[in-house]
């Protein structure tokens, strides 16, 4: 388990983390996401000891990781794959690790053959791609069979195999009651992977909970709505919280009224319907919803080009491209 409370971290005038609290089960894959520069990696260092608070507090596995007398056997960590000496075999890189904990060889050969690494354990980590040295680096938190996984995106560089083989296994370390703490950029995959989310922005928690509900509380469901008179029909189900959104022309995607709303207006008026489908959002669109206000760096020239081509206002009725 680890529990945050009201950690700070900050550099300068600069506040990188702003008084988080927050607990990862056992048993449970937790995803963390946020936009870059949200606070992820410094939370995560933070957790392992690797930068010091400003203030609060976080245990692992109910005390501070800096206190863990085998910490291998309590965390496995990766944070950096490039962090690993480009002289040493893969092998070399591992039993080095073990060393340093009194682990066996038998388990070094294990985790090479867990991740895939048989075929270039004895070559020199400089020489590996992005993809492998991810394996070497999911490798080397594996050694100690440890209680906790924090992983910092871990699926980078990896091919779709490798994907499914991460998802795989995280989902199994959790089933057998194992904590399991990773960060992604890959929406769909986290929606796959994690049962719970944290979603941080500029340093502070913006949202938490299992997966669904995070989806459900930040776009709701969605209609989409397909008429010859869809113009005229946009203008009749339109409303102070109401999202109306044109895809195409006679094409509707409608937030804030449901499918039997829809209907019924659509009736009373005397307006055929070709398509009545409510939609689920996806993750991508809950963690863009969520984090919209968040992002530190933004390409301001495709916000503007996005804010002169058919996005609206969330009160407003747009129906550029729509079929009247």
């Amino acid at each position: 388990m680890i529990e945050a409370h009201e950690l700070t971290k900050r550099y300068g005038d600069k506040t990188a983390v702003d008084g988080i609290t927050f607990t990862v089960e056992p048993g449970t894959v937790t995803g963390f996401l946020g936009p870059n520069g949200a606070g992820k990696s410094t939370t995560m260092r933070m957790i392992v000891g690797l930068d010091r608070p400003t203030s609060g507090t976080v245990t692992v596995n109910g005390r501070p990781y800096a206190q863990h007398s085998m910490p291998l056997r309590e965390v496995g960590v990766l944070l950096d794959a490039k962090a690993v000496h480009t002289g040493r075999s893969a092998y070399g890189h591992l039993r080095a690790l073990a060393a340093t904990h009194g682990i066996s060889t038998s388990r070094v050969k294990e985790v090479v053959e867990m991740t895939g690494l048989q075929t270039v354990a004895k070559k020199r980590v400089g020489g590996f791609s992005l993809g492998m040295g991810q394996r070497l680096g999911i490798a080397a938190a594996m050694l100690g069979d440890p209680r906790m996984l924090i992983l910092d995106e871990p699926v980078n560089g990896l091919d779709p195999e490798g994907v499914k083989w991460v998802r795989t296994m995280v989902r199994y370390l959790a089933g057998e009651g194992r904590t399991v703490f990773l960060s992604s950029h890959l929406m769909s995959e986290m929606a796959q992977t994690a049962d719970q989310l944290l979603v941080i922005g500029r340093g502070r928690i913006i949202a938490s909970g299992p997966v669904q509900d995070i989806i459900d509380a930040a776009r709701g469901v969605s209609v989409r709505v397909r008429s010859p008179r869809a113009g005229e029909l946009a203008e009749l189900i339109a409303g102070a919280d109401v999202t109306l959104r044109a895809t195409e022309p006679g094409l509707i995607d409608v937030n804030g009224r449901s499918a039997e709303e829809i209907g019924e207006i659509a009736a009373r008026a005397g307006i055929a319907l070709h398509e009545l489908t409510p939609q689920r959002a996806s993750l991508e669109d809950a963690y863009m919803s969520l984090t919209q206000d968040e992002v530190e760096y933004r390409t301001e020239a495709a916000a503007d080009h996005l804010g002169h081509n058919g996005e609206h206002a969330a009160t407003g009725v747009h129906t550029e491209g729509v079929a009247r």
